[in-house]
């Protein structure tokens, strides 16, 4: 019986340290996972709550048409209808509480436009694309296009 001890020694070691390694993990696991990990399925519960705690930073499109009428009518009757002023102009809601302290942000042309018309072929080819040095060279967008009723 001594003999067959001295030779699973090393079997009994190995799984006492399996177990140290298991009691060592689950104590860093317990420490590092957030209590409502696993709420609702593989998610945190509390992720909501800490995203609705953040301030708001958009303020809508229905925002920016109560002050900018008459761009918000051009850019609806336009190709941009359909994209919400802030995907250009930024988040707005600190412009639209004080207009004063906040100034909306004025994109470049050159920059904010190639984020969605510089080519690429993942886009569908009815998509208006160019090769901006092909295109234009240096000459910004905003100098033959307007932004909010861009002309083909």
């Amino acid at each position: 019986m001594r003999k067959t001890l001295k030779e699973a020694e090393h079997l009994i070691r190995f799984v006492v340290l399996l177990g140290v390694m298991l009691a060592a993990f689950l104590l860093i696991r317990a420490a590092i996972v957030p209590k409502s990990f696993g709420q609702y399925g593989h998610y945190r519960g509390a992720a909501l709550e800490e995203i609705r705690a953040r301030p708001v930073s958009f303020a809508g499109h229905a925002t920016c048409e109560i002050c900018h009428d008459e761009v918000a009518k051009t850019k609806n009757a336009g190709r941009h209808a359909g994209i919400a002023c802030e995907a250009c102009h930024g988040p707005s809601a600190g412009h639209t509480e004080d207009p004063s302290a906040h100034k909306a942000v004025k994109p470049d042309p050159a920059t904010v436009c190639l984020h969605c018309h510089e080519a690429n072929p993942a886009r569908p080819k009815t998509f208006p694309q160019v090769v901006v040095k092909d295109h234009a060279g240096d000459t910004s967008c905003g100098t033959c296009h307007q932004p909010h009723s861009p002309k083909l």
